[in-house]
């Protein structure tokens, strides 16, 4: 582009247009897809409405770590029911079924106790762990958590729960 000269004045090249460019990975069909799509698709990551729904509603994200820092804040600003419901809905965690065989007496007590204590089941990440580390990390991690008071439990269960979201959301965008 040539630029314009008028009298008196310092002649400024003109800016080339500019374009956006999609986002990178999976983002762009997930931008792009209907609400009630990404909202059924969000609820498969964490069982709150409420969540989905707000993480749906601030589309589109310009890139995953944005996408994954709307997740975090959304889930943090759950009120305790929407919470406890989001808690119920998880199952336990995927262990080998050689694992469970070998170790059920003790997961079993380990769960019902935790269960009792504080009213839901027991939520542990085993994102980026072998199966052997698995049965470790989460026997170390339930026998740990037994000695929280309920509300400090309750914030690291919550803190869990949005580290599996995350990582469920990562999976499906893979």
């Amino acid at each position: 582009m040539t630029p314009t000269h008028l009298p008196g004045r310092v002649a400024i090249p003109a800016l080339p247009e500019q374009t956006r460019t999609p986002p990178p990975g999976g983002l762009e069909p997930f931008n792009a897809a209907p609400p009630h799509e990404v909202r059924a698709t969000l609820l498969t990551c964490l069982h709150s409405t409420r969540w989905a729904d707000r993480v749906a509603d601030h589309r589109p994200y310009p890139d995953i770590d944005a996408l994954l820092a709307a997740c975090d804040e959304a889930a943090y600003d759950l009120p305790p029911a929407e919470l406890s419901h989001a808690l119920a809905a998880e199952a336990l965690p995927f262990l080998p079924e050689d694992v469970y065989s070998a170790a059920h007496t003790a997961l079993s007590a380990a769960y019902a106790a935790y269960e009792a204590k504080f009213g839901h089941g027991f939520i542990i990440c085993l994102d980026g762990l072998t199966h052997t580390e698995s049965l470790d990390h989460v026997l170390a991690g339930i026998r740990s958590r037994l000695a929280n008071d309920p509300e400090e439990e309750r914030v690291l269960a919550a803190e869990e729960l949005r580290r599996l979201a995350k990582g469920r959301l990562v999976s499906h965008l893979a």
